[in-house]
């Protein structure tokens, strides 16, 4: 069992309302969301944050959001996270290579050197001590403008405050998160752990 259980969606109807969002990002309300609304302002707040950081006013995809969204997860260890976020890359129209070989973004050559700058700038954000040097903002502004750095940066910080609550919650996994965990991350190990809804 999660250390709080969520909420039935139509506690609060405004939180309703606004996570109408997650059924194009996920294909469905996360858990989590459900789990914030026992304090609806948080529940209410954090999507229109997602919403926000989302929004795309750059170059930065929607795809390559929630492929930092994934390295950030991952070096956070938060498995919940991780499968979110290669659902929504899928779904949000990443090339089936780079699905496929997101952990070797390096040196595969699904990716480009714009997109390894930027997960290496998530990779480097997301770690504990953080790692931003003069070398990662040399790459970055050699592919990316102030704002999509910023755009950037605002998914690696929204994620940074997911990985914290999911791993810190152990929010049960949703099955269709789970179904991209395997089809995507399996091959490296990727499994429920903490999330399967036994744990606490």
């Amino acid at each position: 069992m999660p250390l709080v259980n969520p909420l039935d969606p139509s506690h609060s109807p405004e939180t309703a309302e606004l996570a109408k969002f997650f059924n194009e990002t996920l294909g469905f309300c996360p858990n989590s969301i459900l789990t914030m609304q026992h304090r609806p302002a948080i529940s209410k707040a954090f999507i229109n944050l997602n919403k926000a950081v989302m929004a795309n006013e750059g170059r930065v995809t929607s795809a390559l959001k929630r492929m930092i969204a994934w390295v950030s997860s991952n070096a956070t260890g938060c498995r919940y996270c991780q499968a979110h976020a290669i659902r929504a890359a899928e779904r949000y129209g990443a090339e089936q290579k780079q699905l496929d070989n997101i952990w070797e973004y390096r040196t595969h050559d699904a990716f480009s050197e714009a997109e390894r700058a930027a997960l290496d700038f998530s990779l480097a954000a997301s770690q504990v001590p953080n790692t931003v040097d003069s070398k990662i903002k040399e790459r970055l502004h050699t592919y990316w403008n102030d704002g999509e750095i910023v755009e950037m940066l605002g998914v690696i910080s929204l994620f940074g405050y997911l990985n914290r609550w999911n791993d810190s919650m152990g929010t049960n996994i949703e099955e269709g998160a789970v179904e991209s965990g395997n089809q995507y991350l399996g091959k490296y190990g990727w499994e429920k752990g903490k999330h399967d809804g036994s744990v606490y």
